[in-house]
């Protein structure tokens, strides 16, 4: 794959990194949403430095993806549990004779 230099500004300061190519529209959108969520707290907490801020938005995300990682590995384990009993149903039901023995 194709690496592509890209440059993106958050909070005034521009980050030139190199990616694949098929990540830029990835990276551009995670960039603007990390300035505008930067930009909410700035506003909201007027003292802080731009590290602060950034530091306020990783938490917050981080915080986000955390929750939603326990959503997947819940619903995970509910949809394992579900498939054992329905296999276990088909065998009960597809080879009557195995399990009467």
């Amino acid at each position: 794959m194709e690496n592509v230099s890209v440059t993106v500004k958050i909070l005034e300061r521009e980050y030139r990194l190199s990616i694949a190519a098929n990540e830029e529209s990835y990276l551009r959108n995670a960039a603007a949403y990390i300035d505008a969520q930067a930009r909410l707290f700035k506003k909201q907490f007027a003292n802080r430095d731009n590290q602060d801020l950034l530091a306020m938005v990783a938490i917050s995300q981080v915080t986000e993806l955390v929750k939603i990682q326990d959503s997947i590995k819940f619903k995970d384990t509910n949809l394992i549990e579900k498939l054992k009993e329905i296999d276990s149903l088909l065998e009960h039901n597809l080879h009557p004779t195995r399990n009467s023995l």
